[in-house]
């Protein structure tokens, strides 16, 4: 029996795979990724590493074995058909007759264009009849944390969010809960709402900046077409400035706002505060 973890390079799987290793033992966990140079040191270690693509669904041929536990960690490639891409590796879990396959969505309060391919990932996953997890991940702190280059430069937060609260968490947050639904027992067919223990504002973030840096950075709110014309002067394609546009006016009508307090109850730990997650960025 193995965990595999597919995108296990990424920023969320590597969270993962070394949250795993302080579960389990090494050996008992698969690492899928496209490029095994990346994950070289989790392989020094005794992870085992799979090399497969979404892309190529001969890749997954054998990859998994009866009983496995799997996380499908969703492609970041918008454009390449995600829905086609995930259910390659949910076809080939229903070969192998895998114990569990744990997915990480989106949350189901959300209606933004980005939903729409979890959604039908949902519904394949549903239809396959493999024992499954939906991990429907809120938003994560490094969404912004990791991209304060702009804010920093201009002293500005823009968004088309008004006064929507968010409830982040960081990657690691929920890396905990995938790593505690992978490691435990009595989670088949659940699906778990994830988010932080605490929404904020923009307005909020924007302050807590300004208290960190000692500078006075506001909040500039704008629509969502402004947005749009915003990211792609800055470089972003039309159809993601758009999607990310889509999702700031889902957070003005609260759409990104968890209040379940599954994560926390998953990781068995308070969720990381946003505070923590600008000091951190703000080291760096």
């Amino acid at each position: 029996m193995s965990i595999v973890v597919t995108g296990a390079s990424g920023k969320l799987g590597r969270h993962v795979v070394e949250q795993l290793l302080e579960k389990v033992p090494a050996g008992q966990v698969t690492a899928v990724v496209r490029d095994p140079e990346r994950v070289a040191d989790l392989a020094e270690h005794g992870v085992r590493v799979a090399v497969a693509d979404y892309n190529a669904p001969e890749t997954f041929d054998g990859l998994f074995a009866a009983g496995d536990k799997v996380l499908l960690i969703s492609g970041n490639e918008f454009d390449k058909g995600r829905v086609r891409q995930h259910s390659v590796v949910i076809d080939a879990a229903r070969a192998a007759g895998v114990a569990l396959l744990a997915y990480t969505s989106a949350p189901g309060s959300l209606t933004a264009t980005l939903a729409d391919d979890h959604r039908g990932t949902e519904r394949a996953l549903l239809d396959s009849g493999v024992p499954y997890v939906l991990l429907r991940n809120g938003w994560y702190h490094e969404n912004y944390t990791e991209n304060l280059a702009p804010v920093l430069e201009h002293d500005a937060v823009v968004a088309a969010a008004g006064e929507g609260r968010i409830s982040s968490a960081s990657r690691a947050d929920y890396a905990a809960a995938a790593v505690a639904v992978l490691t435990g027992e009595g989670h088949e067919n659940t699906t778990y709402e994830l988010g932080g223990d605490e929404a904020w504002s923009f307005a909020e973030y924007a302050a807590e900046l300004s208290r960190q840096t000692g500078r006075e950075i506001v909040y500039n709110p704008v629509t969502p077409e402004a947005l749009t014309g915003i990211l792609t002067g800055a470089g972003v394609p039309e159809p993601m400035a758009a999607v990310f546009a889509g999702v700031d006016a889902a957070i003005a009508e609260g759409q990104l706002v968890v209040d379940s307090g599954d994560l926390s109850r998953l990781a068995g730990r308070p969720t990381t505060p946003l505070a923590e997650a600008v000091a951190a960025a703000l080291k760096d």
